[in-house]
């Protein structure tokens, strides 16, 4: 498991990490978000040693990161940082010896990325050739080729289609059910809600949430519900009762107590037919900008 342990960062009097702590624990997906700024890049590396922290500590299953550890990490920047004018399947040959891999064993995970990763017909090309998508996959297969013990991916979905997105999930699928902990920032909420297994939500250099998606939607929100019905503007006369979306038979509300919420669904059951009721799950989205004002 990585832990980040009150780590703080400055530069040139800008305070870029305040006493920042999480876990990206072992066999699990964390999505690590905020808005532009917020410092998800300098904690990420902070963590692969890139950048030291002026104060806290990363470490590793409970003692202190160190340089060999980080040697087995697999690290993936936003900005692209293969060499261009080299050939693909060569250059992954080449990152993976760097980390100690033989080069029979790297030249056949190399193989095996560029088939999971639907590379195969280009791995003779040079990387300067491919389309920004394409590159984009050779740099997570470079992230991948030494079969690190953990990840850590800074937006990896930059660029790529819907399918290629989908392919991609599948290979750090694969990864997580190794054991490793897996990091990745991202801007695709929508990616982070389906993928993820927890979250971290940074924003100004501070962590304003973090833990499972349940955990963070519990202490975030009241209970809210959907109803459908006839005509639910009935609804919004109801003591305890927060309505937070409306349309005709359609509201979404909050409400104080279940027993307010059996209120509404007798008082709509009395009105006319009820089409649904159930309980709402809050976007991730909606939260995100709750908890970064």
């Amino acid at each position: 498991m990585l832990s980040i342990r009150s780590i703080s960062r400055s530069f040139k009097g800008h305070q870029a990490l305040e006493d920042v702590s999480f876990d990206v624990r072992d066999g699990l997906m964390t999505g690590f978000v905020g808005a532009n700024g917020a410092g998800k890049t300098t904690a990420m590396r902070i963590i692969l040693g890139v950048l030291s922290p002026d104060s806290g500590e990363v470490l590793v299953d409970g003692r202190p990161v160190t340089a060999d550890d980080r040697a087995q990490f697999g690290y993936m920047p936003e900005e692209r940082g293969l060499y261009p004018k080299m050939k693909v399947h060569e250059q992954l040959v080449y990152l993976g010896r760097l980390h100690g891999v033989s080069s029979a064993r790297a030249a056949a995970r190399a193989d095996e990325l560029l088939e999971q990763l639907g590379l195969t017909e280009r791995r003779d090309d040079k990387l300067e050739s491919l389309s920004l998508g394409n590159q984009q996959r050779a740099q997570i297969a470079a992230a991948l080729v030494h079969e690190p013990t953990a990840l850590v991916l800074d937006e990896p979905f930059s660029g790529l289609d819907p399918m290629a997105v989908e392919t991609t999930l599948g290979v750090l699928r694969d990864v997580a059910r190794t054991g490793a902990p897996v990091l990745f920032s991202s801007h695709q909420l929508d990616l982070v809600e389906r993928l993820c297994d927890s979250l971290v939500i940074l924003a100004h250099g501070q962590v304003r949430a973090a833990g499972t998606r349940e955990q963070i939607r519990a202490a975030h929100t009241r209970p809210e519900w959907l109803l459908e019905t006839d005509d639910a503007g009935f609804v919004r006369g109801i003591p305890g009762i927060e309505v937070i979306d409306f349309d005709g038979g359609h509201v979404r509300f909050a409400a104080d107590s279940d027993a307010h919420a059996d209120r509404v669904l007798r008082e709509a059951l009395e009105r006319g037919t009820v089409r649904s009721f159930a309980p709402s799950i809050r976007p991730l989205t909606e939260i995100f900008q709750e908890v970064v004002r």
